[in-house]
């Protein structure tokens, strides 16, 4: 008589285990937000990205501290942290091969990192931030109405989001792109308006091979970290935007969950451009 009972207690219990094992104890998190750009375009939504994460980081309990000086990446200051948020940075963001080095090896060490928008176009000469972020920016079509899809509806980042998701925003297309990220949320390429017969065969060629949908936000286990990129979110009208703030904050939470402990010791690199192991 007593199996049935304790049949769903055991299955409340696994599940009770299972939800708790996604729970993140925002006290004890600790983020970085990123802003440095180098020389070239410099995005105005940045000061509204970083009043977005300050926000999320007052609601949901977990320190977020702000930064533009390079001088922030070394080990003794990245350990702290359990992820690295880029939003909008562009170009050139590190002063010396020695940040170079330490933000690397923060990955290595099981660090996390969260690219936003722009973050595409950031350190173009350097192959090692190329391959984690699966590529670097090439050209984007004019600012306009954009439809994107979600292709992983199971994955933690895409909960709640609109299975298509229509937009204002920029299509960003890459190049030197690489294997490894999967990608979750993907432009529907036939949306898009060209505004004339140069803009349509730039998309033509900058899209390569991918016909229909190309990649919009994409996850990665790369060189002992883990990381989330999205490329929307040039209007800085989206940092106040529930559904566009509900995206940046569940790629935070994912990779917020992936990062167990930041441990040096399993870092390799001696230099910048240490081949991957």
């Amino acid at each position: 008589m007593n199996r049935i009972p304790l049949l769903f207690l055991l299955l409340f219990v696994a599940g009770t285990s299972q939800a708790t094992d996604d729970n993140v104890n925002w006290k004890k998190v600790r983020v970085l937000v990123y802003t440095k750009n180098g020389k070239g375009y410099v995005h105005d939504n940045i000061p509204y990205a970083v009043e977005c994460f300050q926000k999320l980081g007052q609601q949901h309990g977990f320190t977020v501290d702000v930064s533009d000086q390079p001088t922030v990446f070394t080990e003794e200051n990245l350990k702290q942290y359990q992820a690295l948020v880029f939003t909008s940075t562009n170009n050139d963001v590190f002063d010396t091969d020695a940040q170079r080095l330490a933000f690397r090896r923060y990955v290595e060490a099981g660090g996390g990192f969260v690219g936003i928008h722009s973050v595409m176009g950031t350190e173009r000469n350097w192959t090692w931030f190329k391959r984690m972020l699966g590529g670097t920016f090439a050209w984007h079509p004019h600012f306009q109405k954009l439809r994107l899809t979600i292709i992983d509806t199971k994955h933690a980042s895409m909960q709640g989001l609109p299975p298509v998701w229509e937009k204002q925003d920029e299509c960003y297309f890459s190049k030197d792109m690489s294997p490894g990220p999967t990608v979750v949320m993907v432009h529907d390429l036939t949306s898009l308006a060209p505004q004339n017969e140069e803009e349509k065969e730039k998309i033509k060629t900058n899209r390569g091979s991918y016909t229909e949908l190309y990649p919009a936000a994409w996850y990665y286990q790369f060189d002992g970290g883990y990381t989330w990129c999205t490329t929307l979110g040039h209007d800085k009208k989206d940092y106040a935007d529930p559904t566009f703030v509900q995206h940046v904050f569940q790629g935070l939470r994912y990779v917020v969950t992936q990062v167990k402990k930041i441990d040096f010791t399993k870092a390799y690199a001696e230099s910048r451009d240490t081949p991957i192991r």
